[in-house]
């Protein structure tokens, strides 16, 4: 076990075979805590060494971004030379975590033949096993038709890849304790996590398919407003946008005052019948309250309304361009994002890990060229000479 505490896993090796989002960025995630990972790709690269947003010159920056303080090898995986050399990486590991599911060759059955304790790692696509994608399985499950405008008929997909990020951080927590348990027996594990399965579990546990099951209601949508709740979209005189939200009684009661509407509002309850101490009232009854409070908000600029919010207990902020956001203090005097100089994209603000062990951030390191570290790994987990690795080079086995 480590004694750096924030290196943790300082001592772990881990094979990753993977592409795209989630198994990505759980390898980055467990060598952000220490772990030696060896990210093996075929040669030439697998789907996302390209994959944009891209520089000026061609190089990858979502590449850079997912694969930081991991180590590379380039092997041709589809020749039996280029399969036994990655499979002997692996049995001199600890770790296996692919998102290239079906393989035989680097299969939980076939590999622990060879590593018995060994922890086997896959992410599928479908529970049923089936492929799928996080934008397929957002599709299928349901909040493409509740995202958007509460009059838009048509399905709206969200940006961020949720699923994908959410799988990632279940795949490094399943390292984590898979590694606790053979630490405790001295055996392995086979874990199985179905991408689907995840976005599923995800509606499940926030209630989106129980209130179907239970109430027989299925959630609408509502636009910006947030559901059993008040929270809403405002804009200033000047055209800036924020995103306000009252969960509680001091926040709905600091919202009235700073707004000068507390007589209207409770000539609003009164008239309604309402009780706006209750918060599925005040969601219920969200179309009146915003006619009251957007009068104050359409009056007063961008500044006069962050200086008021500033001073109450209202939760809020304004909205921001990723452009903003990036060149506002949260990022650019924030401990989580250090200066890193990245080969091939060039220097920029990076993030580390996002928590900090003992008030320090593990920070950012710089993310590998494809094959990079073949030689070199080669020659440290296999032992293997510099004639050996050249005639594995010479025939096109590694890069």
């Amino acid at each position: 076990m480590s004694s750096d505490p924030l290196r943790p896993l300082a001592g772990v090796r881990i094979v990753e075979i993977s592409s795209f989002v989630a198994v990505p960025l759980a390898g980055m995630t467990l060598a952000q805590l220490g772990a030696e990972v060896i990210r093996v790709d075929p040669i030439g690269g697998a789907a996302d060494y390209r994959r944009w947003p891209l520089t000026a010159e061609g190089e990858s920056i979502y590449w850079a971004g997912l694969n930081k303080g991991k180590r590379s090898v380039a092997a041709d995986m589809r020749s039996p030379d280029g399969q036994d050399l990655v499979q002997r990486l692996i049995a001199g590991s600890d770790v296996l975590i692919t998102n290239v599911a079906g393989r035989e060759w680097h299969s939980y059955d076939v590999l622990t033949r060879l590593r018995p304790d060994l922890i086997h790692v896959e992410v599928s696509g479908r529970s049923d096993g089936g492929t799928g994608v996080d934008y397929t399985v957002n599709a299928s499950i349901g909040f493409p038709m509740v995202t958007g405008p509460a009059e838009l008929a048509t399905p709206v997909n969200h940006v961020l890849p949720a699923w994908d990020v959410t799988c990632g951080i279940y795949t490094a927590l399943s390292v984590t304790t898979a590694l606790r348990h053979r630490d405790a027996t001295g055996q392995g594990q086979r874990i199985s996590i179905p991408l689907e399965n995840v976005a599923l579990a995800t509606a499940g546990n926030l209630g989106f398919f129980t209130e179907v099951m239970i109430n027989g209601t299925s959630r609408q949508r509502i636009g910006n407003a947030v559901f059993g709740q008040y929270g809403q979209d405002f804009t200033s005189s000047d055209g800036a946008s924020f995103m306000i939200v009252a969960l509680t009684n001091r926040h709905f009661r600091d919202l009235t005052e700073l707004t000068g509407t507390t007589k209207a509002v409770a000539a609003l309850a009164e008239t309604l019948g309402a009780d706006f101490t209750d918060e599925g009232q005040r969601y219920e009854h969200r179309g009146a309250l915003f006619g009251l409070f957007n009068e104050w908000f359409s009056q007063h600029t961008a500044q006069e309304v962050t200086d008021a919010l500033s001073a109450s207990s209202v939760l809020w902020d304004r909205y921001r361009t990723f452009a903003e956001a990036a060149r506002g203090d949260r990022v650019t005097a924030n401990p989580l994002f250090t200066s890193l100089d990245q080969p091939r994209i060039g220097e920029y603000l990076a993030p580390g890990l996002p928590m900090s062990i003992g008030g320090v951030y593990p920070a950012a390191e710089v993310s590998p060229a494809l094959g990079d570290d073949t030689a070199a790994v080669l020659g440290e987990w296999l032992g293997l000479g510099p004639d050996e690795i050249a005639r594995l080079t010479d025939a096109g086995t590694v890069e």
